[in-house]
């Protein structure tokens, strides 16, 4: 039986977003990753699993609310996995996912070549 062309081109799309289409849903992603909280989460967890308070000092500058929301959206898209350890005092740990650690390894080259770069992008800001 041939397949139907719809079916297909529907199956296709969802195989592989289009993010520069207003309804893709690798939008919500793209955000959530390349965000600056998201970025710099992302980053930091590709050394090691941190526990939320280690988490929010290796990434100054980010209150409590906004790490707690990031690392939601994180893990909701599957890049971050959240483990609650049944200790005492209880604790919560947080590591990149397999395709976590795709993302970050996609990810820290481009913010290397920021630091690279930083003279050179703040040249004309400067001017």
């Amino acid at each position: 039986m041939t397949p139907d062309p719809l079916a297909q081109s529907l199956h296709t799309r969802w195989q592989r977003g289009n993010v520069l289409a207003a309804d893709c849903p690798s939008r919500p992603v793209l955000q959530h990753l390349t965000s600056r909280w998201g970025v710099l989460a992302m980053v930091a967890l590709a050394t090691r699993p941190h526990r939320f308070a280690e988490l929010r000092r290796a990434v100054g500058g980010v209150s409590d609310r906004m790490l707690s929301q990031t690392l939601k959206d994180l893990e909701s898209d599957g890049f971050v996995r959240r483990t609650a350890q049944d200790v005492v005092p209880p604790h919560v740990d947080y590591a990149l996912t397999p395709l976590g650690h795709e993302a970050a390894a996609r990810l820290i080259p481009l913010v290397a070549w920021i630091e690279d770069n930083i003279g050179a992008i703040l040249a004309p800001q400067a001017a």
